[in-house]
């Protein structure tokens, strides 16, 4: 290995160790073991919440509290998986089939401590290959030209498009939709502004931290707010005890622990691959390779927790490889991880490998010791952190909701911030009950602005031979039948009747009527996109031309499946055959309590909005905390503790720890004496 990469690696090392950096990891790394208890709330809102906070941090430190977060969600979202079978987040999904039989036979220490080691394993196995793989890189990257990396951006978002939401259409009209969201603001080719509607907050562009904190965590707040039961109402039981068995089970496994985390760092290295995907496909690699779990996989074979579990930590550390080599994140995760790049001024790709190399290896060891310490923590505290699955909803959902809001405000600082919050929370809530991916919007997003630079430099120096590169189509060929092969596939196989599937055709409404709607919304959206951008400049046109169309493609073949196929189920659905679903069951809940109960939920988002501009913005969470658990049934000195706890908390740590700068607010004006003095610069 060059002496220059192992020096590298030297200085990563003790850079990382001054005690201010690992102390920000420690604290990555707690919150994620807390994120990943509860379910709905993965590392994802996670890193969303986190983000804005990093602005102002240190680089190295900033990076270690987000990748300290990233690696360990899939490490404590067992403890649900196992006690309830309710996985934590969907890289526990296949935990849940062993895993939770174990626990049902008094064994859950057992499943704890295969679990836990085995991710440790896993998490531990990507790091190395990280690692190892930056040597082989550096000369490839160099290699690589500008329609190379473009070619490589459509691959990711192409397979993102198909394994997000199960359909290859609504994939791809959902990555379309994130590329027109990217759009917005001032086009850096020609000066153009694109979409800004006479508004300054989007003259910049929307911001990602309101647009993801609306898509995921807003959602899943809904969700719990509709239900208004426990997270968790299964009785909880702690069994958590010695481990050792489950640790020396890991050991007894040792070569599938290698291959299933093979699996997971290799796959999580090809962009659009997800948690939601890889522990199956090693779920299904251990069930069919290993002697009789045909017959014991599913009832409690403590086999299929250790697949699962090495592999899905073992995918944060591959998935780095295509953010750090080429810019293309390998996970909707890792995209929040480029866009701390972009905050801290660190560009993706050749520099990483070459003049940047130390904050590379920061990286890799930063997943290395998150690894062992969030294992370390979850044996020791693995009871302790399943009892916070539960926490009644009425007291979750406000406080997750108001420190979504002071994060979202990070973005710009301004009230748009705001706005796209709720907006993109409303965008997000609707796809997630419609069954449309929202990976693919934030993935898109990001990488937004990556390709259309490519895309123009690509146009402006090659013309239309860019691609006739050998590169370039081989890896746009292997997108294209990532696209369409499966559907292809499925439409074969259901129209010879080998699948549970009939089609038939005839016009008629085969669909939601709110589905068919919002598919309809977006067919019209695209052809704007289209309209408006046919006069701009060649540079500020080609992007928006691009997706345009193709997004009136993809747009238009659902419109026609919903009009004109009809689709039955001749037999039920086949174990596992529907893990890609991105909706939740709601439980007997009716459509109309469904809808009638979210609309009070983004009633209180809007009340929180006008009391923030009334009152001022931390004033109003107080208010509206102790509104909203007085209003859900919490006995009024929980309430009135809760809110003055959270209320201090947050005054200390935003207004003299982060020093957040308040939106002014109708109080303010009216008192202007009440911004003279620190306490009260509130308003």
């Amino acid at each position: 290995m060059d002496t220059s990469i192992l020096a590298a690696a030297g200085d990563a090392l003790v850079s990382l160790s001054d005690p201010v950096r690992l102390g920000y990891l420690a604290l990555g790394v707690m919150i994620g073991l807390t994120l990943g208890v509860i379910p709905g709330l993965s590392g994802l809102i996670g890193l969303s919440l986190l983000l804005p906070f990093t602005y102002s941090m240190e680089p190295l430190a900033g990076l270690a509290m987000l990748i300290g977060l990233a690696a360990v969600t899939t490490t404590s979202d067992t403890i649900p998986a196992v006690l309830f079978g309710v996985p934590g987040t969907v890289g526990s999904a296949a935990t849940t089939l062993d895993g939770h039989p174990l626990a049902k036979r008094g064994e859950a220490s057992r499943a704890f401590g295969a679990a836990f080691f085995a991710s440790m394993l896993g998490g531990l196995f990507g790091a190395v290959l990280l690692g190892l793989s930056v040597p082989v890189l550096r000369p490839l990257v160099l290699m690589v030209g500008t329609p190379d990396l473009l070619a490589f951006c459509i691959f990711g978002l192409s397979l993102v498009a198909v394994l997000s939401g199960g359909n290859a259409f609504k994939g791809l009209a959902a990555a379309c939709l994130g590329l027109v969201f990217a759009m917005i603001g001032e086009d850096s080719q020609a000066g153009e502004m694109r979409w800004t509607f006479g508004s300054i907050y989007l003259w910049d562009g929307m911001q990602i931290v309101p647009l993801a904190l609306g898509l995921f965590a807003i959602p899943e707040l809904a969700d719990l707010m509709i239900r208004r039961s426990a997270i968790v109402s299964e009785h909880f039981r702690d069994k958590v005890s010695s481990q050792r068995e489950g640790v020396m089970d890991v050991l007894r496994n040792k070569f599938l622990v290698v291959r299933c985390a093979s699996i997971g760092a290799l796959l999580g290295a090809v962009p659009g691959i997800g948690a939601a995907v890889i522990d199956w496909i090693a779920y299904a690699h251990a069930a069919r390779t290993i002697k009789g779990a045909d017959k014991t996989f599913g009832t409690g074979d403590i086999r299929g927790v250790i697949a699962s579990e090495s592999s899905n930590n073992a995918k944060e550390g591959g998935s780095l490889v295509p953010t750090i080599a080429f810019g293309v994140p390998g996970s909707a995760s890792m995209a929040l991880i480029l866009a701390a790049f972009t905050v801290h001024g660190i560009v993706p790709g050749p520099r990483m490998l070459s003049t940047n190399l130390d904050i590379t290896y920061a990286l890799v060891w930063s997943i290395a010791i998150a690894n062992v310490l969030g294992a370390g923590v979850c044996f020791l505290f693995a009871g302790q952190l399943a009892k916070l699955a539960l926490l009644r909803a009425s007291i979750l959902v406000p406080i997750v909701l108001a420190v979504s809001f002071i994060g979202a405000f990070q973005g710009q600082r301004a009230w748009g911030d705001l706005y796209l919050l709720v907006a993109a929370g409303v965008l997000g809530f609707v796809m997630k009950r419609l069954g449309w991916p929202r990976p693919p919007v934030i993935l898109a997003f990001v990488l937004g602005s990556l390709l259309e630079r490519y895309m123009f430099i690509s146009t402006l120096r090659y013309g239309g031979d860019w691609l006739m590169r050998p590169l370039v189509l081989i890896i746009l060929a292997l997108a294209l039948y990532g696209v369409f092969a499966p559907t292809l596939r499925s439409a074969i196989a259901a129209w010879r009747g080998k699948r549970n599937v009939s089609l038939s055709f005839g016009f008629g409404l085969h669909r939601p009527p709110l589905d068919v709607a919002f598919t309809g919304g977006l067919f019209v959206l695209f052809a704007a996109t289209l309209v408006t951008s046919a006069g701009w400049d060649f540079g500020a046109r080609l992007f928006p031309q691009v997706i345009g169309w193709t997004g009136l493609v993809a747009t238009g073949v659902l419109l026609f499946a919903m009009l004109f196929v009809r689709m039955e189920r001749t037999a039920p659905a086949a174990h596992g055959e529907a893990t890609l679903d991105v909706r939740d069951d709601l439980g007997d809940l009716g459509a109309a309590v469904m809808w009638r109960r979210a609309l009070v939920f983004f009633a209180w988002c809007v009340g929180y909005l006008v009391a923030a501009a009334l009152i001022g913005m931390l004033p109003a969470m107080v208010v509206f905390l102790f509104a909203y658990l007085v209003t859900a049934g919490e006995r009024l000195w929980l309430a009135a503790a809760l809110t003055l706890g959270i209320g201090a908390a947050s005054y200390g740590l935003f207004h003299y720890v982060l020093v957040v700068p308040w939106p002014d607010a109708v109080l303010g004006d009216l008192f202007p004496a009440l911004r003279d003095w620190r306490p009260t610069r509130l308003f």
